[in-house]
């Protein structure tokens, strides 16, 4: 298998509204546009991946069921405008975890890169032909760490994140696609 690029996409703030540890799928929010804009990555082949941390599910606040209602009621919104997701990757470690999910710094918890290298050999993807799209820093130095290029989107915490971290700044997702995809041949 060839390797190609892909769009790594941070869950919530960037594909849907930030709420705070998302357990309810009846609270999913997708980010206007987004799905439209998933659909513009698909329409031309490339893979999306959604990479997020959710310590939540680590500390005990919600489980896995509750992570994959939300999970399935995504694909249900972003089917309904003719988009999909290609995998999805999460990491519930984190420093206040409990059990086997108390890890001050797990490889797959971002800013670590572990789950972008985990999608891009399991993909066969290409990392430095990839991009990695988020609101926080965590979300950019993880795509560095892989070698990405990194987009910041303002929806979610992005309004707090300096900008100069970023190859790219976008107002929101589709403003993101829409600018990566212009730039890709």
């Amino acid at each position: 298998m060839s390797e190609r690029p892909a769009v790594f996409l941070d869950r919530d703030g960037t594909l849907n509204e930030e709420l705070g540890y998302l357990h309810d799928p009846d609270e999913l929010v997708l980010i206007p546009g987004a799905a439209q804009a998933v659909a513009k990555l698909n329409a031309r082949g490339i893979p999306v991946v959604v990479v997020t941390n959710q310590s939540g599910i680590g500390r005990g606040y919600y489980g896995f069921e509750e992570f994959n209602k939300v999970m399935a009621r995504m694909t249900e919104l972003l089917a309904g405008s003719g988009a999909r997701l290609d995998a999805v990757y999460t990491s519930p470690h984190h420093e206040k975890g409990r059990g086997a999910f108390a890890h001050p710094d797990h490889p797959e918890r971002k800013p670590n890169a572990g789950m972008l290298t985990r999608a891009a050999r399991e993909h066969g993807l290409d990392l430095s032909t990839s991009w990695m799209i988020g609101d926080k820093e965590s979300d950019l130095e993880a795509g560095r760490r892989a070698g990405c290029r990194v987009a910041l989107v303002r929806t979610g915490y992005g309004h707090g994140v300096d900008g100069s971290l970023a190859d790219l700044v976008a107002e929101n997702l589709p403003e993101a696609v829409e600018r990566i995809l212009e730039a890709w041949p």
